[in-house]
Formats: structure tokens, C-alpha cells, sequence
């Protein structure tokens, strides 16, 4: 028999599959962090190609980001007569909310399909062979340091997005709108505690080792072809946005 009816059982077992054997790499993956951080030059490479070279589509997105929602909750909080809220909103929209999650996303558009193509790259041209045929563990001297460099760089950029995130709150609350800047960041400093930036620093992290491990894992065990590594980088970027979401909600909830 065949049909969707016979089809199920296939996408169900593949499905159980590629969660097993991502499980089995992401521990094989830890294991080998901890010899990975005996090279530190290594691991500052790999931080600053996944860290500093999304900092400028970071840096705007954390700007245009913080801008509309010092549009949109000066215009909502107009209503109700309080305006000098606005640093609160913003704040805990950044911080619990947008910072990490639109960080996550841009992560893995911009670091995480460089890491599924350059570890794909090197599957295509057999580099992975040569190594492990030098007898070198390419999961201790190219996943790792890859995986550990991008799970160190999410929160940080994390971080600087929300920052900017909430000069542009400001530069359109104050300059624009006319609330009073003491207004706006006293209200900020009283209202937002330790709790809201311990989520926000939670999922950061959680985000990352998600995003950084499908990246490495796609990459990793991606075709030998063209076509297979352009196929696990739209795996990569399709699977760490529902994932990014999936776990946003989940994470939420929890704290909630």
C-alpha cells in the first residue's frame, strides 16, 4: 500500500532519527569543548567571526527596533496619560522579549548558515577526510571551537541589541515625543529587576547553543555536493527560527 497513509510511519521514524543523531553529535560536541578551550586563539577566531561580524546588522536591527517601539508605546501609552512609562516598556520588551529572540534569528541568518557552509565546505572538498586521516579529531579542532565560539558570541550580541535597542526608545521618547529623560530612565531603573534581565540572559543562552549546535550539526553531516550544502543551510536557518520561537514560548511560560 501505498499513499500518505504509508508515508507517515517513514517521516515519523526520520523524523525520531535526525533527533537521535543530533542528540548523539551534541554530546559528542561537549565532550570535545573542553579540550577545544586549550586554544584560546582559536576560540577568539571563531568568537569574533560569529560575534564581531554580526555586530553591524545587530547594531541597526537593535536601533530600527528600539525607534518603533519608542513610535508605538508613545503612541499607546499617550492614551492612558502615561507616556513617562515609555522606558518601562521598553525595557521589558527588550530584555525579555525582542533582544533575545530577534537576536536569535538574525544569528543564525548571518553566523549560522557562515557555519553550516564553511563546515559544509569542508565536508564537500574531503578537508574533514584529511584531517581524521592525520588522525586529528575534526569534532575537537573544527566543530567545537565553531560550536563554543558562536555559543560565547549569542549573549553578547544579545546584549548590544538591547542596548541600542533602548537608545533608539529613547532618542524617540525624549527627542521626539518630549518625555523628560530623567522621567524616562528613573521609571526604567525602578520598574525593571534582576528577574526580567535573568530570562532575557537565559534565553540568550539557550538560544545560542540551539542555534550554534544545527548550525555545526547541518554543516557537519551536510552532503558532499553543492546542492547538499546549500540544502543544510536553508535546513539550518528554517530549523533555529521554528526552534527559536518554539523554546521563546516555552521559556516564557516557565517563567511565568
Amino acid at each position: 500500500m501505498t499513499g500518505p497513509a504509508s508515508s507517515r510511519p517513514g517521516i515519523l521514524l526520520g523524523g525520531l532519527a535526525r533527533i537521535g543523531g543530533t542528540s548523539i553529535f551534541a554530546l559528542r560536541l561537549v565532550v570535545a569543548c573542553g579540550p577545544a578551550l586549550a586554544h584560546p586563539t582559536l576560540l577568539v577566531r571563531q568568537i569574533y567571526n560569529a560575534g564581531a561580524r554580526s555586530l553591524v546588522i545587530i547594531m541597526l536591527s537593535g536601533l530600527f527596533t528600539g525607534m518603533v517601539l519608542g513610535l508605538q508605546g508613545a503612541y499607546l501609552l499617550s492614551r492612558f496619560g502615561s507616556e513617562n512609562l515609555l522606558g518601562v516598556a521598553a525595557a521589558l520588551s527588550l530584555l525579555r522579549e525582542l533582544g533575545p529572540v530577534l537576536t536569535s534569528l538574525l544569528f543564525a541568518g548571518r553566523a549560522g548558515t557562515a557555519l553550516t557552509s564553511e563546515i559544509g565546505l569542508m565536508r564537500a572538498t574531503d578537508q574533514l577526510t584529511a584531517i581524521e586521516m592525520m588522525a586529528v579529531d575534526p569534532m575537537r579542532y573544527v566543530a567545537a571551537p565553531r560550536f563554543l565560539g558562536g555559543f560565547i558570541a549569542m549573549p553578547l550580541l544579545a546584549a548590544v541589541f538591547n542596548i541600542i535597542g533602548l537608545f533608539g526608545a529613547q532618542l524617540i521618547g525624549v527627542e521626539e515625543r518630549g518625555i523628560d529623560p530623567g522621567a524616562f530612565w528613573s521609571q526604567m531603573q525602578s520598574s525593571v529587576a534582576l528577574r526580567d534581565a535573568t530570562e532575557g540572559i537565559v534565553k540568550s543562552l539557550v538560544f545560542g547553543f540551539v542555534v550554534t549546535l544545527i548550525a555545526v550539526y547541518e554543516g557537519y553531516h551536510s552532503e558532499p555536493t553543492a546542492e547538499g550544502v546549500g540544502l543544510a543551510t536553508t535546513r539550518t536557518v528554517v530549523a533555529s527560527s521554528v526552534l527559536t520561537l518554539l523554546l521563546d514560548y516555552m521559556l516564557t511560560a516557565a517563567f511565568m
